[in-house]
């Protein structure tokens, strides 16, 4: 049977998917603060879901998804990030402009224009963040990866993936040129506060914070 979602729906799946990632059941505190809504409207949403078959919500005890409702969420999260790079690689727009449109596109229902999307862009792994894409089937590819502040002196390798994609982290990001794929090598980690020189792709060496770092992870080489 096919199920029919509504945005609204939709977007309660992929947040706890995205809040399940390191855990089993998350809160409806934890899903009313991610989509800044009431908590009882969180618990609303997840009593429906869980009629529908998509959620196993338990009373004080959080909601996890079911295998069908991590599939959905998962078609989701797949739509939002083929579109990111899409709008990115063919419309020219910045990694940092790309959220908010791919909120909207990630809701169009047609299949058939998603898997003519993703042969189109050669059937990309990654986003422009640095996050996998899943396949149709829902898996995706894994990269071993360490954040830049749980690394040492001396560590080098490339930036693949961010922990934070709000756009003015993003901007600074550009402003300091470090985006996905490039080389970053530490030179010194301050103690005072955690902050660390970085050579940038071999040329030059910035300042970055500890707040920083721990939004940075790399491929170590």
């Amino acid at each position: 049977m096919v199920i029919v979602l509504s945005t609204s729906e939709e977007n309660y799946l992929k947040a706890v998917l995205h809040l399940s990632e390191n855990k089993l059941a998350v809160s409806t505190n934890e899903i009313a603060k991610l989509l800044n809504t009431k908590a009882s409207s969180a618990t609303d949403m997840v009593q429906k879901l869980s009629d529908k078959g998509l959620v196993y919500y338990r009373k004080y005890k959080g909601s996890q998804l079911t295998s069908r409702g991590e599939k959905l969420a998962l078609s989701v999260l797949r739509k939002h990030r083929l579109w990111e790079v899409f709008l990115v690689d063919h419309l020219g727009f910045k990694w940092d402009e790309i959220h908010e449109l791919a909120e909207q596109l990630e809701h169009i229902k047609s299949e058939k224009l998603v898997e003519r999307l993703d042969a189109f862009l050669d059937h990309p792994q990654f986003d422009p963040h640095g996050d996998p894409i899943p396949d149709a089937e829902g898996n995706y590819a894994k990269m071993e990866e360490v954040c830049l502040d749980d690394s040492s002196e001396g560590a080098k390798g490339r930036i693949v993936s961010l922990n934070d994609s709000n756009s003015d982290f993003l901007q600074y990001m550009d402003t300091q040129d470090l985006q996905i794929g490039t080389k970053v090598a530490i030179e010194k980690i301050h103690g005072y506060d955690g902050s660390m020189n970085i050579l940038v792709n071999g040329n030059k060496t910035i300042t970055i914070s500890q707040r920083v770092a721990k939004n940075i992870n790399i491929n170590e080489a």
